[in-house]
């Protein structure tokens, strides 16, 4: 499993969520909403150092990551983070591994 972030999600959490170097960001699912594979379930984010990593990725010195005890939510996909302009927060499309 990988974690995809793009140049405008990375400036997104950087500049909105005020992330700095050594600071991380866990997704997680949560219950209520949808995805593109979930019905009834969405992706949550918060700021939060790793513990118990699954998958991860960092760029600028944050961490972007996903705890092992939610591979139930994204086991048999990769991540990717992007950005809507419009809506002014971060969308996440779930990737087939293949």
């Amino acid at each position: 499993m990988k974690i995809d972030i793009t140049e405008s999600a990375r400036e997104w959490f950087e500049n909105e969520v005020g992330l700095k170097k050594g600071s991380g960001v866990r997704f997680s699912g949560k219950v209520y909403g949808n995805t593109e594979v979930h019905e009834g379930f969405s992706v949550g984010m918060e700021v939060g150092q790793p513990s118990d990593i699954l998958a991860e990725t960092t760029i600028n010195g944050i961490i972007y990551f996903i705890d092992k005890h939610d591979e139930w939510f994204f086991s048999g996909y990769d991540l990717q983070v992007s950005f809507d302009k419009k809506r002014d927060e971060p969308i996440y499309h779930f990737i087939e591994q293949k």
